[in-house]
């Protein structure tokens, strides 16, 4: 099991004041990495800062603006010397029609859940490359290799999508040099993106259409995280690791 551990490790995950990014900073915390979160709701941030207690770095910013990003990279490195493992987390989506879909909400969809993957992994790569190794997870989404209608949301599909490929592509770029990049691709998950399915009808739709006919716990992610950030996924790059209750199986 000490394969499974991040002693002595700095990661940073985006998107870390709620849901799916708390869960994951808490999770490699628990294994020994010193975390950095960072979101926009400072407040939140600092409450689980709190509840952690030691090994915590609160690191409130936009991951839209491009010197939030910057920021948060240099804020790391002054503190820690170091990052090893990023978890791109953050994201948002939009359930809209392609028709009644503004250009506005479809680019800054891609701001977030794309150009943002992409600038931060290139932002950590230079220090997890000088030390010869890294993690890089970015999550992605099934929705990444399937449709998602009746659910529309091309937005989300076509980001997700943009950060599978664009994971491979890293990952044969930086493989010789050490740095592993992967996509961790959830399905359906209680999260603050996905509290509007929380009602019956939504319910139902994921029992009728999903193998394992309910959403996944969060607790059911730990350990597909922990597989491509830690040594145990030493020989993992340019994956897409679904975690979906079979749903990309149909």
């Amino acid at each position: 099991m000490s394969l499974f551990r991040l002693d002595g490790a700095v990661a940073i995950v985006t998107g870390a004041s709620a849901g799916l990014g708390d869960r994951m900073a808490r999770v490699l915390h628990s294994v020994g990495a010193t975390v950095v979160v960072t979101a926009r709701r400072r407040e939140r941030l600092e409450s689980l800062a709190g509840e952690l207690g030691d090994r915590v770095t609160v690191v409130a910013a936009d991951i839209a603006v491009a010197e939030d990003r910057e920021r948060v990279v240099a804020e790391t490195l002054a503190a820690h010397g170091r990052i090893d493992v990023l978890v791109n987390n953050a994201g948002i989506a939009e359930v809209v029609a392609v028709e009644d879909e503004s250009l506005e909400l479809f680019q800054r969809v891609l701001e977030i859940n794309t150009v943002a993957v992409w600038h931060m992994a290139k932002l950590c790569a230079p220090t997890m490359i000088s030390s010869g190794r890294g993690s890089i997870v970015n999550v992605a989404s099934m929705l990444g290799h399937v449709g998602g209608t009746p659910v529309k949301q091309s937005n989300y599909c076509a980001s997700k999508g943009a950060v599978v490929n664009m994971t491979r592509e890293l990952a044969l770029q930086w493989a010789r040099k050490g740095v592993r990049v992967n996509a961790l691709c959830p399905g359906w998950f209680p999260s603050e993106m996905t509290e509007p399915m929380k009602d019956e009808r939504s319910q139902e739709f994921i029992r009728a259409n999903s193998p394992i006919p309910r959403m996944g716990e969060p607790q059911e992610l730990d350990g597909a995280l922990l597989l491509l950030a830690t040594p145990a996924g030493g020989f993992i790059t340019g994956q897409s690791l679904i975690v979906d209750g079979g749903w990309t199986a149909r």
